[in-house]
């Protein structure tokens, strides 16, 4: 899939990215994501698990259709009936792939499968085989291949390539691997396996120990060339390789690793930022690449060492991620055509009923701020166009008003639309979000629990707007929601409200029996 001297970038954020708690997607968001990613120039795109359910059948096949030069696959277990509807979820999309899978640890195959070796020996043969009739690109996962017998994998991994795969993944399903280690079951693996030339050799780790990204560059030091990693790192547990940490350590090291990709660097900040939106999950500050602080100089040494030359305390510009010194965008005057044009900058793919939507919110905003920046303009974007589903939403917020003294219990009035009726409760709470939430909850009849709650500034200033993220859980299903407006009481009460509507999502679309993979 290109030279040697390439890494290939693997994207599974709309699959195993989704799987990070609170991160679920609904079919146009995980669109929009897709269709950065192909502005990213990623080079594969996991769109999703077809068999896991109808939701997510439906969303490969939108991504397919929605991207133009990525291979597009989706994931399937070896087993036939995953492969048909793997097949033909990719069925439109211009370079089509497919994605199995099966676990190849003894603990895996003990406890999970309840599977021999032999028997799993015949599933990789049969699974890579009958994928090969009905497509040319099949990539084979070994779950849980860094704590399997490597001799076994070698048997595996042969018998993948007999039957036509070509490529084949060295997953860190439990992020238990260390580079050291990591890096040589990867050499000893490409230089024991019979026809390992013909293929490309790939690597997905996880981090539960902190080292997804340094054992997935240990892997491409030792041969591999293709990398699965998530952007901003997110996956289920503790998360998986980030795009942008691996990317940017190949660039910047590129003397030492004598590698590159054909990833565009400069979409990576306006990615991370889309991401962050849709999902609801804040970067941290301190995250490498991406985070707030990661171009950010307080010392005072290290303020003046900038100062006098750069890269004293800089190893890449900020420009080359897409961060650009000037977040001062546009104001009142400005007009529609500029307004699409920042949105594409920012990484917004929208059609035009959509940015006239957003462009009417920008115009109310500027009218009540001095300065728009591009963090109000992805904030207002969040809410007025990502949080549409594919589905109605079922709950809408029409009006609140609250009271709050120090001589007084805090309360809250608020009527909200149910599936198009209008229904509307007062409560009271130890403060005025509490209260708000209470009303919200009897309105809507949610008995899920308040896990997380944060506000920040989206910009500076005492007319900045206000951001809240929130995280709900009910039962086993976590959901994150987000918020924005000049009033932090709306703001808190927009999240709650959002939140909701996509646990009623992931209600409908929740994936049936199927979960898992590499």
């Amino acid at each position: 899939m290109g030279s040697k001297n390439i890494v290939n970038i693997f994207d599974t954020t709309l699959r195993d990215g989704e799987q990070s708690p609170g991160a679920s997607m609904n079919i146009d968001e995980k669109v929009l994501i897709a269709r950065q990613l192909d502005k990213l120039g990623v080079d594969v795109i996991e769109a999703g698990f077809a068999a896991s359910s109808p939701g997510d059948f439906e969303s490969v096949v939108q991504v397919c259709k929605a991207v133009k030069r990525p291979i597009v696959l989706s994931l399937a277990r070896a087993q036939h009936g995953d492969i048909r509807k793997a097949v033909k979820a990719v069925e439109g999309a211009r370079k089509p792939g497919l994605h199995t899978f099966i676990a190849t640890s003894d603990i895996h195959m003990k406890h999970k499968l309840r599977m021999s070796r032999d028997e799993v020996m015949e599933s990789v043969g049969t699974a890579v085989a009958y994928a090969r009739r009905h497509l040319d690109y099949v990539e084979f996962s070994a779950e849980d291949a860094s704590r399997s017998d490597r001799d076994f994998l070698v048997e595996v991994f042969s018998e993948a390539i007999r039957a036509g795969a070509k490529t084949l993944n060295i997953p860190d399903t439990t992020g238990y691997a260390i580079p050291s280690e990591f890096g040589e079951l990867v050499r000893y693996l490409i230089e024991n396996t019979e026809g390992s030339e013909k293929v490309t050799w790939s690597t997905h780790c996880h981090n539960d120990l902190g080292l997804a990204v340094a054992n997935s560059l240990a892997a491409v030091a030792n041969g591999a060339r293709q990398v699965e990693c998530t952007v901003n790192g997110i996956g289920e547990r503790a998360g998986n390789t980030s795009l942008e940490e691996v990317v940017m350590a190949l660039k910047t090291r590129q003397p030492v690793f004598n590698l590159d990709t054909r990833v565009h660097t400069e979409q990576i900040y306006p990615t991370s930022r889309l991401l962050s939106q849709v999902t609801g999950i804040t970067v941290p500050l301190n995250k490498p690449i991406v985070g707030d602080n990661a171009f950010a100089h307080e010392a005072g040494i290290h303020q003046d060492g900038v100062l006098k030359h750069k890269l004293n305390y800089e190893i890449m510009k900020p420009e080359t991620v897409g961060i650009t010194g000037n977040r001062l965008v546009m104001g009142k005057h400005s007009g529609r055509h500029a307004f699409g044009e920042r949105l594409q900058q920012l990484g917004f793919s929208l059609g035009k009923d959509e940015i006239n939507r957003a462009f009417e919110r920008f115009k109310e905003l500027a009218d009540k701020k001095k300065e728009v920046f591009d963090e109000d303009i992805e904030a207002l974007v969040a809410d007025e166009v990502l949080r549409i589903p594919s589905q109605p939403d079922r709950y809408e917020l029409v009006y609140m008003n609250i009271a709050s003294s120090s001589s007084a219990v805090p309360s809250a009035t608020v009527r909200m639309r149910v599936d198009g009726e209008e229904k509307m409760a007062h409560d009271t709470g130890d403060g005025v979000v509490d209260a708000c939430y209470k009303a919200i909850a009897r309105i809507s009849g949610s008995r899920a629990k308040l896990l997380r709650y944060t506000v920040s500034s989206v910009t500076a200033g005492t007319d900045a707007q206000g951001e809240v993220s929130c995280m709900l859980q009910d039962k086993d299903v976590n959901i994150s929601g987000k918020g924005s407006h000049t009033d932090i009481i709306m703001a808190s009460a927009l999240a709650y409200v959002n939140a909701l509507n996509r646990l009623e999502y992931r209600k409908r679309h929740r994936q049936a029996s199927v979960e898992g993979g590499p």
